[in-house]
């Protein structure tokens, strides 16, 4: 009896194998297409690539962006069931489920998205626009408080 089951088991696994191998076959355009609708720009689709346990501020200058952004996204990606959430000793953080290399979506260098640009009005209204650490310092007219831009 013990023989048979063994057997039958075996005969399970290997069923369940093959369906997955179809599974995985006929759900490939779908979820290249769901990677696609969500990830629409390039700092989107270097911010997935590289949640991968990464803390926030990591993930988040790799693209470029702020970190809340990259928590955002986060919390978006995990609804759409593209990343899923692992804890970490400071808060949460998300992890990518796919590769996007493995559907052929191609994943844009970090050093190819532009830095953040933050715009500040200065007492004497020179604006002043900050690139990671450098600062260049225009005339312009005068704005009310910060600017934030973020290149797409």
């Amino acid at each position: 009896m013990l023989e048979e089951e063994k057997k039958e088991k075996d005969r399970i696994i290997e069923l369940l194998e093959e369906m997955l191998k179809w599974i995985k076959v006929t759900s490939i355009p779908q979820v290249k297409k769901l990677l696609l609708d969500i990830l629409s720009s390039d700092k989107e689709k270097i911010a997935y690539h590289y949640s991968d346990g990464r803390d926030c501020r990591a993930v988040a200058k790799l693209a470029g962006v702020h970190h809340g952004t990259v928590a955002t996204w986060w919390k978006r990606w995990t609804r759409a069931g593209i990343a899923e959430p692992m804890g970490a000793k400071r808060g949460e953080r998300a992890r990518r489920i796919f590769s996007l290399e493995d559907f052929g979506i191609e994943v844009p260098s970090p050093k190819e998205v532009e830095p953040l640009k933050k715009e500040v009005e200065t007492p004497t209204h020179k604006v002043i626009t900050r690139e990671s650490s450098e600062a260049k310092v225009t005339e312009g007219s005068a704005m009310e408080g910060e600017k934030l831009e973020e290149s797409k």
